[in-house]
């Protein structure tokens, strides 16, 4: 074992760093209203190189509290707009977390069927409804659009679906509302550690770990002994 000398300087938090906002992505009025007015909503699926992607990302670096530098492994992100064109959210599904003793005890399972079968379950990492957009019922409306959806938006950019979801909600920011108001079931809260952490002494904010399942047998999709 090697003995490291102290650390020089304190860890800092990486910042995203945001591109600035052309003219036409600058935010408008405030949208207001039922949900109704707004309809048909638009969700699309938005991938690097597009001009969507480019609005998606600085969205997310300019007003997500986490910031932005980009997904890690396969992905898919959603831009939803209004009847009007009007930019309204941005959601990114990504690679599942590694390990959440919560969340495997309530699908059933083992380390080693965890570490073969994780690609078939999707993060939501992200998840911005933009800050002047106040529209009742619309976070809780685009995830319930976004699940039904998004085992074949996987499918079709992977060649393999996705059986489940999860998310994190961290507890002393937001209390969860429209991921229960959608249907997905808290099963647990994390240790307040992060995958860094080897010697317990990195304290991270407590998070509920929510879970939806994308199809009634995702217990025996995700258990099953087929590679």
């Amino acid at each position: 074992m090697l003995a490291l000398p102290p650390r020089r300087q304190e860890a800092t938090r990486r910042l995203p760093i945001a591109a600035a906002m052309s003219a036409d992505e600058l935010p408008p009025a405030n949208i207001t209203g039922p949900l109704a007015a707004l309809q048909p909503l638009r969700l699309e699926t938005v991938t690097a190189g597009s001009p969507d992607y480019a609005v998606f990302r600085r969205y997310l670096a300019l007003h997500h509290y986490l910031g932005f530098r980009g997904p890690v492994g396969e992905n898919v992100s959603y831009l939803a707009r209004d009847c009007q064109g009007r930019a309204l959210a941005c959601i990114l599904f990504g690679a599942a977390a590694w390990k959440t003793k919560p969340r495997d005890s309530w699908i059933g399972w083992d380390d080693a069927t965890r570490a073969r079968r994780l690609p078939l379950l999707a993060n939501n990492s992200r998840f911005l409804i933009l800050p002047w957009v106040r529209v009742p019922h619309l976070a809780s409306h685009l995830l319930g659009r976004i699940t039904r959806r998004l085992a074949a938006d996987w499918q079709a950019r992977y060649g393999h679906p996705v059986w489940l979801a999860e998310t994190f909600v961290e507890r002393q920011r937001f209390q969860g509302t429209c991921y229960r108001a959608a249907n997905w079931t808290c099963v647990g809260q994390t240790q307040g550690r992060t995958r860094q952490d080897r010697v317990h002494n990195i304290s991270a904010p407590v998070k509920d770990i929510y879970l939806y399942a994308l199809t009634p047998r995702f217990r025996e999709e995700l258990k099953s002994v087929d590679a």
